[in-house]
């Protein structure tokens, strides 16, 4: 899959090709994927900061703290609380880059290339000479019962690549290849933390079937998870 794109900011063109992993592109994927996960560690701590319950526990380890007398304490107590949440979120996604690094995505081609139904592909840009992978997704096949679908994942670009349209030839290349492979659907998930992703999955024709919340590790903090699914007849 081919096409132009014009970066008016940088008044660059460049030709984007979207095509299967290589194991030379290895490197560069990996540090994709640890960038993509862990830019969620902000928008993890803003959601749990600003939640009511978070708020309400900030403003009471300030009252406690000038109740005791002392306006040390009153600055003290909630920056330990506001430290020990980011440090949690911080956490959660290291943990996940930690862990994924050392298991699938140690190995693309075994994981994701080496069955008919599973695929990974990276967006390639060339600009001039010079040929850089961009962005990449990955598409699993699944079974429950008689029904074969296909399961996607892995959706990173990277943030300089973002708003252009790559996001969805991304998600419509995993699509088309379910179709291809005569998948009854399409499932995947996200969390609260990937609003842009959500507004994406919408306009390709993804329907939320499923909304949960989940307590994530230490427990401190709560997550919400969408599960979108897009029918290919």
């Amino acid at each position: 899959m081919l096409f132009y794109m014009l970066l008016n900011h940088l008044k660059l063109q460049f030709i984007l090709v979207i095509r299967r992993y290589r194991p030379a592109d290895k490197d560069t994927v990996l540090t994709l994927f640890s960038t993509g996960i862990l830019e969620h560690i902000c928008p993890c701590f803003y959601n749990a900061m600003t939640s009511p319950l978070y708020l309400t526990i900030t403003s009471t380890l300030c009252a406690v703290g000038y109740l005791l007398g002392s306006v040390f304490g009153a600055v003290l107590f909630p920056a330990a609380w506001v430290g020990l949440i980011y440090y949690c979120c911080h956490e959660v996604y290291a943990t996940v880059v930690r862990v994924r690094l050392r298991n699938d995505m140690q190995d693309i081609p075994g994981n994701f290339l080496s069955r008919p139904d599973d695929c990974f592909w990276v967006a390639e840009a060339e600009v001039g000479a010079r040929a850089q992978v961009v962005g990449m997704v990955a598409v699993v096949a699944k079974h429950s019962g008689t029904e074969k679908y296909g399961e996607m994942f892995r959706m990173i670009i990277f943030p300089q690549y973002r708003r252009m349209g790559l996001g969805f030839r991304l998600t419509q290349t995993a699509v088309d290849f379910c179709k291809e492979r005569g998948f009854s659907k399409v499932v995947l998930q996200t969390t609260s933390t990937q609003m842009a992703a959500v507004v994406l999955y919408s306009k390709v024709g993804f329907n939320r079937v499923l909304s949960k919340m989940l307590l994530l590790k230490p427990g401190f903090l709560f997550i919400e998870y969408f599960t979108y699914s897009l029918t290919t007849p």
